[in-house]
């Protein structure tokens, strides 16, 4: 999925926060860019764009955000990302309890602003994703093949050539072994003598950034005494 080519609208009574999120998106390469400060706008751009997302302040001059929320529920199900300046438990229990697809508070980074968007888009367009084959899902760690990269609890990872090489292969034969002597020659072209404890530093690292506890790991699995296999 090109995920900047998704249509996105910005629901924001605060013309500084409104500009400032809209030139931040447009700037990390997004193409279409909608803009809402009140319910009755949001409204009516919701029905006439049909957005694939829409980042919706709690706080509007014309009603609450949540209330809001109900209404666009009866029209689309695009993915809503709830944003305000309150940081309340109640508040982020009550937004998330809804079925909104995250919540993020101000102040913010815009690096995390960015990547939530963007983590948001690629979780609900994700059969658009495997349908390319751009991305690799493992639970909810997702590994981006065009990127070269690891996204696990909102944070990307890069990976290494090898770590990239390995995945690679073993996603290739997902399910099934692939023997350490296969790993050492897709790494090093046949010279595969010595390299074995390389390998399983490399398996290593490459678990630290896939799994959720790479001690126990519960997709890259060792075979003992032939090789690994990713678990389908």
């Amino acid at each position: 999925m090109n995920y900047t080519a998704r249509k996105i609208l910005l629901v924001e009574d605060e013309t500084d926060i409104l500009l400032m999120e809209r030139k931040l998106l447009i700037k990390e390469g997004y193409e279409s860019i909608f803009t809402a400060s009140d319910c009755g706008q949001a409204m009516k751009k919701v029905a006439d764009i049909q957005p694939h997302l829409i980042v919706l302040d709690i706080m509007l001059p014309d009603g609450n955000g949540f209330e809001l929320y109900q209404s666009i529920r009866k029209i689309t199900d695009a993915p809503i990302l709830f944003l305000s300046a309150r940081d309340e438990d109640a508040d982020r229990i009550a937004g998330l309890g809804l079925g909104a697809d995250d919540y993020i508070t101000k102040p913010f980074l815009p690096e995390e602003l960015l990547l939530r968007i963007r983590n948001v888009l690629i979780r609900a367009y994700r059969e658009d994703n495997e349908a390319s084959q751009d991305v690799l899902w493992l639970s909810d760690t997702m590994v981006d093949w065009g990127g070269g990269m690891v996204c696990r609890n909102g944070k990307d990872v890069m990976l290494t050539a090898k770590e990239y090489q390995i995945l690679q292969k073993l996603a290739e034969n997902r399910g099934n072994i692939v023997t350490i002597d296969c790993l050492c020659d897709t790494l090093w072209q046949g010279e595969n003598f010595g390299y074995e404890n390389t390998l399983m530093v490399h398996i290593r690292r490459l678990r630290e950034k896939l799994e959720k506890d790479p001690s126990n790991p519960k997709w890259l699995l060792t075979v003992r005494g032939l090789g690994y296999k990713l678990v389908k």
